[in-house]
């Protein structure tokens, strides 16, 4: 159990059995009630909680499975909640208030929550246990469908409700072809009409998955592997994997066992109490009044009253079920559905043309349910109406109202984010109560905003509305404590403290929600001169590991090659890596380096030491590449010796870490080849020396560099350069790129502190960079001979890679210290 955590004697805890969503949510509702009761939850998966509602950004976008965790290890510490990971209850007596888990080992409750969620339905057709196979259920399962969907021909999605169609879309977003195969004759037929559903087809379609209706999946054909599938018409396709997401089915094995009632789930009351009055459960294992709900929004309502009545109390109204309502996370694709949609008196506007589709229907006077398809506007102005029962006289006028709607229009209960249960009421309570000043600290607060953050601009609009437009949006390192970089690095500096374990136990920071522990890594190394202690498990994957992680799970290898500067026995060294371990793309970057992508991560530590060249730094919040062009060398209109410039440039810079991703070139002459006008730090050699710029871009956003400082030598502009980083890195918010950065500071404040040598202040930034470069490891990936843990470089960590901001969560959860300081 984790430190802090220990029961008092003889106390007997709450047991929360499933470490999912509702798991995490039953904890947190027992928490805000009562600080003191025993809590225990056994997460039957290797990781802490996470947000399976977003589960298909990590299919559709490169992306690390730890970024889903709902909180820091950390929090179940400081909320004394024993967590037990990779561990099922295999039986349990609530008569005796006893369990026994797969570890052998017995406990005792006093109450308890069956939160236990729901397995992925897989249909007993022949051929569905094939290599080549997948559900879409769970972080594994994505990483899997990444890697089949890396060269494949097409695959084949079985299933076109809400899930099927955000894997088909996910597959399609990688680049391969992707057939989208369902039973009925139209998509996502329990929460759609007609009218919607003949938009959706085409829209999916024009974003690369192909659609079959009234396909009816006889068998999946292929020997030890799928090829494709043969449909009862004896229609057949081909394809070389199959997405299976047809639908979920209630864990009721354990309440069964227990001879708790259950039938399509856990039968419960209105308190959410089971048949075993110490026993309640939530969440989509629960069915209440016939119902099994399978999506998020319900599973909070429901742990409110679970909360009150594990503790005894009716504070909390009993749960009277919830509307039914889905949002698809496809992008380029908006489509709400809420409540019951079907029959009814329908009040449609539609424009084929703009492929909108907005409907509401309404019985009895009441709407019971609303469709809207590519115009959502106001959808959560409606899903009130149709659970406050509301008396509608005028459909289409509540329509209107609703496409007019802002954050002032919607009532307090209105639901502002469903992945997190936080209507608009909570969200303006803590405005007020907190004095919450920035859409950040709004989203850290209430936890609106933060699943797949299709809400965060109504939570902005009502932030907006209630602050009447008097909105800071503040830059705080820690938005949950309201903690500034200012103020974090004065208690840093005060108290000496040279990791982040010690600051997050003086002051919280990272310990709620996390997300701030990489800056406060970066702050901590920083105001240190590096000479700190490194705690890894505080960095995001790509640090841990030193390799940027791809969007299926691989990792690419970019290699030290100083100016783009390369020697035949280095291509050689390269090359022959790249066929020994069959490395699927070799690619020249951008920066003038070559990339090795979608290496596995167990075979990283061999091929740095056979490539026995130094890392490049291509996956770090740090300084990146010098691009150079072959000025004097070469080049007959060459002013500059670029490449010499470039590779020494790269030399003094190399290895540190900044507050973002820095990129430089140089320029031999005007004529700009190696881009230096849009880099973070550029230098063009000019008639009589170099010109220095610095904060360009050419992203998503192209900015010209400001001009510093026009120098005649090559030592004085990367003396200039240098100054300017170390100003940079000492002052820059984290996650702020140079161009944000000049523009925020000015350039004249930024020439003060860079340029007036009469101050001082240039010296001393020289003096403090050399002290940081000083402590640099001069090549990380010589840790492929002394990992900071055994498991390091091979595969996922059991908590998922430790956790995106946490301790490996076996040593937190177990008292133990964390990783070893490198």
């Amino acid at each position: 159990m984790s430190e802090g955590a220990a029961r008092p004697a003889g106390a007997k805890p709450i047991l929360v059995v499933g470490g999912g969503i509702a798991g995490q949510a039953v904890c947190e509702a027992l928490r805000r009630r009562d600080p003191e009761v025993p809590l225990v939850m056994v997460c039957g998966e290797p990781r802490l909680p996470y947000d399976r509602v977003t589960l298909s950004t990590l299919l559709a976008s490169e992306g690390d499975p730890a970024s889903l965790q709902l909180r820091p290890a950390e929090w179940y510490e400081d909320n004394r909640v024993e967590v037990r990971l990779g561990e099922e209850v295999e039986s349990i007596d609530p008569q005796a208030g006893a369990c026994r888990l797969s570890s052998g080992e017995a406990l005792e409750f006093d109450r308890a929550a069956l939160c236990t969620g729901s397995d992925p339905l897989m249909p007993p057709i022949p051929g569905i246990d094939l290599e080549g196979v997948y559900p879409f259920r769970g972080p594994e399962d994505c990483l899997a469908i990444g890697r089949a969907a890396e060269g494949a021909s097409r695959a084949a999605v079985i299933g076109g409700g809400l899930l099927g169609l955000e894997a088909a879309y996910g597959i399609a977003s990688r680049g391969c072809p992707v057939t989208v195969v369902h039973l009925m004759d139209r998509l996502m037929e329990r929460q759609l009409d007609e009218g919607a559903a003949a938009l959706l087809g085409p829209a999916m379609e024009a974003l690369g998955a192909e659609v079959l209706l009234e396909r009816q999946t006889e068998r999946i054909l292929g020997w030890a592997r799928a090829q494709g599938l043969r449909f009862a018409d004896g229609g057949e396709m081909e394809c070389d994997f199959v997405v299976v997401s047809i639908g979920i089915r209630a864990r009721t094995d354990l309440a069964r066992s227990a001879g708790i009632v259950c039938e399509r789930g856990v039968v419960v009351d209105g308190r959410m109490r089971t048949s075993a009055p110490n026993v309640v459960a939530v969440g989509e294992c629960a069915q209440h009044d016939g119902i099994v709900y399978g999506i998020v929004a319900p599973l909070h309502e429901q742990a409110e009253v679970a909360a009150d009545t594990l503790l005894g109390r009716e504070g909390t109204a009993p749960y009277g079920g919830s509307v039914m309502s889905a949002k698809l996370k496809v992008m380029g694709v908006d489509l709400v559905s809420i409540g019951d949609a079907h029959g009814g008196a329908a009040a449609i506007v539609a424009d084929d043309d703009a492929s909108v589709y907005r409907k509401i229907v309404v019985k009895d006077g009441r709407p019971t349910g609303a469709i809207l398809m590519g115009d959502v506007r106001g959808h959560e102005l409606l899903l009130e109406s149709v659970r406050a029962g509301e008396e509608v006289t005028d459909p289409l006028e509540l329509l209107a109202a609703a496409s007019r709607a802002t954050g002032a229009d919607l009532p307090d209960a209105a639901q502002v984010c469903n992945c997190n249960g936080v209507c608009k009421g909570a969200i303006v309570e803590a405005i007020e109560d907190g004095g919450l000043g920035s859409t950040a600290e709004v989203v850290a607060t209430t936890r609106a905003g933060s699943g797949c953050g299709s809400c965060k601009p109504l939570v902005t609009e009502i932030l907006h509305f209630v602050r009447g437009g008097d909105v800071e949006e503040a830059s705080f390192l820690c938005p949950c404590l309201k903690q500034t970089r200012e103020e974090l690095a004065a208690t840093i500096r005060g108290h000496g403290f040279e990791s982040v374990t010690e600051v997050a136990a003086q002051c919280g920071t990272g310990r709620r929600c996390g997300a701030c522990k990489p800056g406060l890594a970066y702050l901590i190394s920083e105001i240190n001169g590096n000479r700190h202690r490194e705690e890894r498990h505080a960095r995001f994957i790509n640090d841990r590991v030193h390799a940027n992680i791809q969007r299926d799970g691989t990792f690419s290898v970019v290699p030290r090659i100083r100016g783009g500067v390369t020697s035949p026995a280095e291509l050689r060294r390269i090359a022959d890596v790249a066929e020994k371990y069959e490395v699927p793309m070799v690619k020249l970057t951008g920066g003038q380096r070559i990339d090795l992508l979608g290496v596995a991560k167990e075979d990283l530590p061999a091929i740095w030491e056979e490539l026995d060249m130094p890392s490049g730094h291509a996956y770090a919040k740090a300084v990146r590449t010098v691009k150079t062009c072959v000025g004097t060398d070469f080049c007959r209109f060459g002013l500059g010796d670029s490449i010499a410039a470039g590779i020494e440039l790269e030399r003094q810079m190399e290895g540190l870490y900044t507050p973002h991703k820095v990129k430089s070139s140089v320029s031999g002459c005007p004529r700009n080849c190696a881009e230096s006008y849009v880099k973070d730090i550029g230098f063009v050699a000019v008639e009589g020396g170099w010109e220095i710029y610095v904060g360009g871009a050419s992203g998503s956003r192209v900015r010209k560099g400001d001009l510093l400082a026009t120098v005649p030598t090559t030592e004085e502009a990367i003396e200039v350069a240098l100054t300017f980083l170390q100003h940079y890195r000492e002052n820059a918010e984290y996650l702020e790129r140079t161009y944000d950065f000049c523009e925020r500071v000015g350039m004249e404040a930024i020439e003060r502190a860079v340029l007036d040598e009469e101050s001082g202040e240039p010296a001393r930034l020289r003096e403090r960079f050399r002290i940081a470069k000083a402590a640099v490891e001069t090549d990380p990936w010589l840790e492929r001979r002394d990992p900071v843990h055994p498991r390091q470089f091979v595969g996922l960590e059991p908590d998922g890679e430790a956790a995106l901001v946490g301790p490996p969560a076996e040593a937190v959860l177990a008292g133990a210290p964390a990783e070893d300081a490198r």
